[in-house]
């Protein structure tokens, strides 16, 4: 007769997630978002010279072109040109910053970083969140600079002109970082980003009427104007700027014409609420691609 082995046998274990459980609770999501946010933030503290390289091109916009060719370019009047020049420039300041900031998403992929993130009790939308916030922060505090030129192209200095000018630029911010980041949710090496991001920026910029009145031109333009999302930062922030002056009818005209769809004169207000609600979409897209990236 055999004995039985009595020896304790280890409880058999079913495969081990190596995922910690996500929580669901609002406070600590919003708490995730920050420390994303946060980081970006701190990331402009480290590198100041980018800031100085961000508002040069700007600069020789407003003040090497805008002089350049304001003795050709017709203005309606006796404005400045590079009066009309100042919220288109002051809008596309944020865009390469904001698209970059995006686009690091790829960075922090390469480097390894991305994947502590990924592995972190958080919803991959606490990530997507913070680093959209944080990239147009970013954007914003770095366009301050160049809003503080206001008074020297003409446009006179005012707290009410100053907040509308910020609240364009963190939105225009927000738009441009969540087209990044959604570019980056898919893009594996900054190699490949970088073109990418470029082929998008320099259209969005051209066609945003950034540099040049939407009024008047051919039809094809026309029409790839009123569907870049850009147009709708920067005509909103021309016409808080000139509403301060004293233009003339042909000025008003020619600098701040109205943008219609199919005839219908489009409110300022209706243009920032289309840019919120294409932002919203941009992220929670990127949110949903995100879930599935490694």
């Amino acid at each position: 007769m055999t004995s039985r082995d009595t020896t304790a046998r280890p409880a058999e274990r079913g495969p081990v997630d190596l995922l910690p459980e996500v929580r669901s609770d609002m406070t600590h999501q919003l708490r995730a978002t920050w420390v994303v946010t946060r980081r970006e933030l701190l990331r402009l503290k480290q590198d100041k010279a980018r800031m100085v390289t961000m508002l040069l091109q700007p600069v020789l916009f407003i003040f090497v072109m805008g002089t350049g060719l304001g003795s050709i370019v017709d203005t309606g009047g006796a404005t400045d040109f590079r009066t009309f020049l100042y919220p288109g420039v002051l809008a596309t300041s944020v865009l390469f910053t904001a698209a970059f900031a995006g686009i690091s998403l790829v960075w922090d992929r390469e480097f390894g970083f991305l994947r502590e993130m990924m592995v972190a009790p958080i919803s991959r939308a606490s990530i997507i969140w913070g680093k959209c916030l944080g990239g147009a922060i970013v954007a914003t505090l770095q366009s301050l600079v160049l809003l503080a030129l206001l008074g020297t192209v003409g446009i006179p200095y005012s707290p009410v002109l100053i907040a509308e000018l910020i609240g364009c630029l963190f939105l225009g911010a927000l738009l441009l970082t969540a087209l990044g980041v959604l570019l980056s949710t898919r893009i594996k090496t900054i190699q490949a980003a970088m073109p990418i991001s470029q082929l998008l920026i320099m259209p969005m910029m051209f066609l945003s009427g950034s540099l040049f009145p939407i009024g008047g031109l051919p039809d094809w333009l026309a029409v790839l104007t009123r569907l870049n999302p850009l147009t709708y930062v920067v005509q909103p922030m021309r016409h808080f700027s000139l509403e301060h002056l004293s233009l003339t009818a042909a000025e008003q005209e020619r600098l701040v014409p109205v943008l219609t769809w199919f005839g219908w004169e489009v409110p300022v207000g209706v243009q920032l609420l289309t840019v919120a609600a294409i932002t919203l979409g941009l992220i929670t897209l990127a949110a949903r691609v995100f879930k599935t990236t490694e």
